[in-house]
C-alpha cells in the first residue's frame, strides 16, 4: 500500500513498531498523542538482541522476519525503532514488505538538517550504530559534517532506571565534554546533537543541561514521529495535549522473550503502564 493511499485515514490504520528491545517504545510514546486513532503493534525481539554483536546478513534477517510478522499482524506502515536495524537493514526490509517503512536514522539525520544552521552536527550512539557510520552517511548525503561518538554504557545505566542517578551525569559529562573537545579540533561549529539511539530521549533533560547553549539537541524518537505523521498527511495541530494523551489507546504488545521484563521495563520507556504482552516466536 502506497503512503498517499494511507493519507488521511488514521483511523483504519495499523501502524507496526519494531525494535531488538524496548528502546523503540520511545518511538511508540511520541507516536500515541500524534496519532491515537490507530491501532499499533509493537514487536520487541528481546530473545535475539543485542544486535550490534550479529553481523549484517543476520541483523537483515532477523529485521525481516520481524516485518513480515508485523505484516501479517495487519501492519500498513512499518516503524523500525531501532537504529541499528536502521542502519544496516533498512533496505532488505524495504524489499521485503509490501508497505511503507520508515527508519530512525533517516528520520533523525533529516531532522538534523532541518535544524542546522553551520551544517556541522554532532550524533552520540551505540558503538554498533557508530561502527555503521549510518549517520555520518546519511548527514553527507544532505549536505552535513556528521561527528560521531559511541557512548556504551548509556543503555544499561537507562535500562537500570538510573536516570537522575549522579553517576549517569557524570558519564555524560564525561562523553559529550570528549565529543565536543574532538569536535573543536577537527574545526567544526557544531550546532545541532542527534541522539543515535531510542534509549537516549529517556536522558534528554539530562543531556541539555550537560550540552552548551546554542546546541539543540534532536530526539529521533519524537522526529520519526513526526516524520510519520508527515508521510500519512495528519498535521501537526491534531497532536494531544497534555489530559489527553494518557487515554488508552489499541496497542498490542509482542516480545520474543521473557514477557515479565518486557512489561517491567518497557513500562518506563513508555512512560504509562504495559498491561499485557503476548509472546512470539520468530525463528532462530
Amino acid at each position: 500500500m502506497a503512503e498517499e493511499e494511507l493519507a488521511g485515514q488514521p483511523r483504519s490504520l495499523k501502524i507496526g513498531v519494531f525494535d531488538s528491545g524496548v528502546g523503540g517504545l520511545t518511538v511508540l510514546r511520541a507516536l500515541l498523542p500524534r496519532i491515537p486513532a490507530a491501532e499499533y503493534i509493537y514487536v520487541g525481539d528481546t530473545a535475539r538482541l543485542p544486535y550490534g554483536s550479529k553481523s549484517r546478513e543476520t541483523i537483515a534477517r532477523y529485521a525481516v522476519s520481524s516485518a513480515h510478522f508485523l505484516v501479517e499482524q495487519g501492519a500498513q506502515f512499518l516503524v523500525i525503532a531501532c537504529n541499528t536495524a536502521s542502519a544496516l537493514a533498512i533496505e532488505d526490509i524495504r524489499r521485503a514488505a509490501p508497505v511503507p517503512v520508515l527508519g530512525v536514522i533517516e528520520t533523525g539525520s533529516a531532522e538534523a538538517r532541518a535544524s542546522s544552521q553551520t551544517n556541522d552536527v554532532l550524533v552520540i550512539a551505540t558503538d554498533a550504530t557508530v561502527q555503521s557510520h549510518a549517520y555520518a552517511t546519511a548527514c553527507q548525503e544532505l549536505g552535513l559534517r556528521a561527528l560521531e561518538k559511541a557512548c556504551p554504557l548509556l543503555v544499561p545505566l537507562v535500562e537500570e532506571g538510573w536516570i537522575e542517578h549522579p553517576v549517569t551525569a557524570a558519564v555524560l559529562r564525561i562523553y559529550l565534554s570528549e565529543l565536543l573537545e574532538r569536535a573543536q579540533a577537527d574545526g567544526m561549529h557544531a550546532d545541532t546533537l542527534v541522539l543515535g539511539c531510542t534509549h537516549y530521549p529517556l536522558l534528554r533533560a539530562q543531556i541539555e543541561r550537560a550540552v552548551p547553549d546554542g546546541l539543540r539537541v534532536i530526539d529521533s524518537a519524537e522526529a520519526t514521529a513526526n516524520r510519520v505523521c508527515a508521510a500519512l498527511g495528519i498535521p501537526e495541530e491534531s497532536i494531544l495535549n497534555d489530559h489527553q494523551r494518557h487515554q488508552s489507546h489499541q496497542v498490542r504488545f509482542f516480545a520474543t522473550d521473557s514477557t515479565a521484563k518486557f512489561r517491567q521495563l518497557g513500562t518506563r520507556f513508555l512512560g504509562q503502564p504495559i498491561e499485557a504482552v503476548e509472546l512470539v516466536d520468530l525463528g532462530g
